[in-house]
């Protein structure tokens, strides 16, 4: 190949070059925006970004709220964000094993379940009766909420 030939060539891979390497970079402000967006429904979670390094902190409910987390701040933005330091920590649920406490909240929860019957002993709601299918979910969530050491749905019936 002359050189006159080799000159246009090597012209274009310089332009290809100085024009790929010119992408605008994403700014750690920016990534820290999306990040801090993407983190809105938990505000207990502080977000910090250094040189595209990403840093979360501060306390969730369960481990799949912290992977939930790293997951969506991963997300926000793919392409700047170099990594994510997950220091989320999963806060300690206090179990409720006041009886009459429980069984106060108890009536409460399951006002709205007519043929629900619950009772609780050391700790633990024992539920019975009948309930729909579409509303076990709720149920289920009203009672775990309460925080007792365990619920059990065994005698439940579920149309």
């Amino acid at each position: 190949m002359k050189l006159k030939q080799f000159i246009p060539l090597l012209m274009l891979v310089f332009c290809f070059a100085l024009i790929t390497s010119c992408k605008s970079k994403v700014s750690d402000a920016d990534i820290k925006a999306k990040v801090e967006t993407a983190m809105s429904p938990n505000p207990t979670v502080m977000v910090d970004v250094k040189d595209g390094a990403v840093t979360l902190t501060g306390d969730v409910q369960t481990d799949e709220d912290k992977r939930n987390l790293e997951n969506a701040a991963k997300a926000a933005e793919p392409k700047a964000i170099k990594s994510i330091v997950n220091n989320l920590t999963v806060a300690p649920i206090e179990i409720n094993t006041d009886d009459a406490d429980l069984t106060a909240k108890v009536v409460d929860a399951t006002k709205d379940f007519p043929n629900v019957k619950a009772t609780v002993a050391d700790g633990v709601i024992t539920v019975t009766g009948e309930v729909e299918q579409a509303r076990v979910q709720t149920l289920k969530m009203s009672l775990d909420a309460l925080n007792p050491k365990k619920v059990d749905f065994t005698g439940l019936q579920v149309k």
